[in-house]
Parts: structure tokens; C-alpha cells; sequence
């Protein structure tokens, strides 16, 4: 009978003294620029692997695996895991990890190098999950680059700073809901899926984690407008949050009149602010505009 806890695969994970021990021999300093906090506690890679629900049969893609510590835990339970690293020293060092730590998986293990923002194809099997500690920095915008360039992506798991998890799952009301909340939900549906402490990182950084959970939409909401235009109504309408709808829409539909035909058309309160909407309303007033 075998344990996955027990000594067989505890072992190829990477523990403090791991970590410290690697990024001394390459070098490596964390930097607050590039957004870099290592996760150094095997129980909570093996916690977000578990949370995000990783099969045998998944394609993971893994953006900024930095010294490896997730990436072994995903390799573990998926059947691939590619890793998109964007850092050069850091990218060269990564495939040696997993080779030597392991061995019976690394053909499993896919590196892109590059800057996430910038991939528009995968190596190998199309992804079926997404799993990540992104950096705070670029953490919304690498989120939903990715899901729009992968639409096989089904579910998604992401570390990020505990106030943008918050926005990210944050409903129409909230006083944190805005423009993350809504594109994210244009894909997904999105909720907070746990916290996550500051020790478990090298350096601690001076906020929380948490953790957010995606499930991809089987169709993203019904309408004729297409998804930049409906983008483009929710940046105009969170631009200027504090005013009514009339006004945040007026540079968008052309003048605060035109603002007003389109909301009425969509059934919608001029009067009405952005952070009341669902991302199904403003895909019904970039409708009424188109």
C-alpha cells in the first residue's frame, strides 16, 4: 500500500532549506520588482494542488514557477505540467530541478520562457487547468490574458494578494467589485477558496494570500456584442465609478444622451452606478450601443 504523503514523494518536494540552498547557488535574491515570494512549505503546494482539484489527466500550465516548489507538487498529480517562467535564470535552472528531484516525471514537464503576457500557444497538449502563485504585480492581468488565449483552460487556481482575491471575487454591491470581478466572471465562475499565511513564503511578504477558484463558464454570457465591446463598457463605467451610469458612459456612447438611450434600451437605470451591474447588464448595453 502506498501513502503520497509518505517518504517516496515528500521527499522530491522542496522544503526552507531547499529553497535557500538553490537560490544561493544560482544566485537569486527575491525582489519586491519582480513580484518574487517562494512558497517553502511542501504542506501548502500540496494544499493548492489538492484545492485546485488536479486529476491524473490534466495538462497544468504553471505561470511563474520560480524555483519549482508548486511545480513538483502539480507534477505529482497531473498527467503534464508546463511551467512559463519569464526570469532567465530562473527558467535555465528549472528543468534541472525536476530532473534531479523527479526523475520518473521530467518528461512530463514542459518550460516556456517568456513573459506570460506575451504566449499565444502552448508546447504539447492543450491545458485543462491553470494553477499559479502570480506575482501581485501582474496577477489580474496575466489571469485573464490566459484565459482568453486558453479557452480549454476548465478550471483555474490562483495565489494572489488577499485584496485582489477579494476584488477578483467580488459580486455586484460589493464596495471591492469592479473591473477584475466582472472580466474575470465574463469566463468564470469565481470564488475565494481559502487563505493563505505570510509564513509559508521566503521572503514574507507584508500582505496575505488567498486563494481563488475559477471555473470556466460552458458559454460566457448570451449577446450579440462581442467581448472587447462589452471590456470596453466596464472600464468606461469603473473609469469613473462615483458617477451614474449617464455620465461614466457618456465618453463611451458619444455624449451623456446617447449614454441614456443605450442604458434605457438595455433596461437599465441611467441612474444606476457600475458596481451594481452583472456582466450580463453590460453586456446588454454594449448591445443597445451596437
Amino acid at each position: 500500500m502506498s501513502d503520497t504523503t509518505g517518504p517516496e514523494t515528500s521527499d522530491a518536494l522542496l522544503g526552507p532549506a531547499d529553497i535557500r540552498e538553490l537560490a544561493a547557488a544560482l544566485g537569486v535574491r527575491p525582489t519586491k520588482q519582480k513580484g518574487q515570494n517562494f512558497v517553502i512549505d511542501a504542506n501548502t503546494v500540496r494544499r493548492i494542488v489538492r484545492t485546485a482539484g488536479v486529476r491524473p489527466d490534466d495538462v497544468v500550465v504553471e505561470v511563474g514557477p520560480g524555483l519549482g516548489s508548486l511545480t513538483l507538487a502539480l507534477l505529482e498529480a497531473a498527467d503534464r505540467v508546463t511551467a512559463v517562467e519569464i526570469d532567465d535564470v530562473l527558467a535555465a535552472a528549472l528543468p534541472a530541478t525536476i530532473q534531479a528531484r523527479m526523475p520518473a516525471r521530467a518528461d512530463r514537464f514542459a518550460l516556456v520562457h517568456s513573459d506570460a503576457m506575451l504566449v499565444e500557444e502552448l508546447p504539447g497538449p492543450a491545458p485543462t487547468a491553470l494553477v499559479a502563485n502570480l506575482p501581485y504585480n501582474v496577477a489580474v492581468p496575466v489571469l485573464l490574458h490566459m484565459l482568453e488565449r486558453f479557452p480549454t483552460i476548465e478550471r483555474t487556481l490562483v495565489m494572489v494578494q488577499a485584496e485582489v482575491a477579494d476584488r477578483l471575487a467580488a459580486g455586484p454591491g460589493n464596495k471591492v467589485y469592479g473591473v477584475p470581478s466582472v472580466k474575470a466572471n465574463w469566463y468564470a465562475e469565481v470564488k475565494r477558496a481559502g487563505a493563505i499565511g505570510r509564513n509559508v513564503f521566503w521572503p514574507a511578504p507584508n500582505v496575505d494570500s488567498g486563494l481563488v477558484s475559477l471555473v470556466r463558464r460552458t458559454e460566457p454570457p448570451a449577446t450579440t456584442a462581442t467581448r472587447q465591446e462589452v471590456f470596453a463598457v466596464v472600464d468606461a463605467a469603473f473609469a469613473q465609478r462615483r458617477k451614474t451610469l449617464r455620465a461614466a458612459l457618456a465618453g463611451w456612447a458619444g455624449s451623456p444622451a446617447a449614454a441614456e438611450e443605450a442604458l434605457v434600451k438595455a433596461g437599465i437605470s441611467p441612474q444606476a452606478r457600475g458596481e451594481s451591474l452583472t456582466v450580463e447588464e453590460f453586456a446588454r448595453i454594449a448591445e443597445a450601443k451596437a
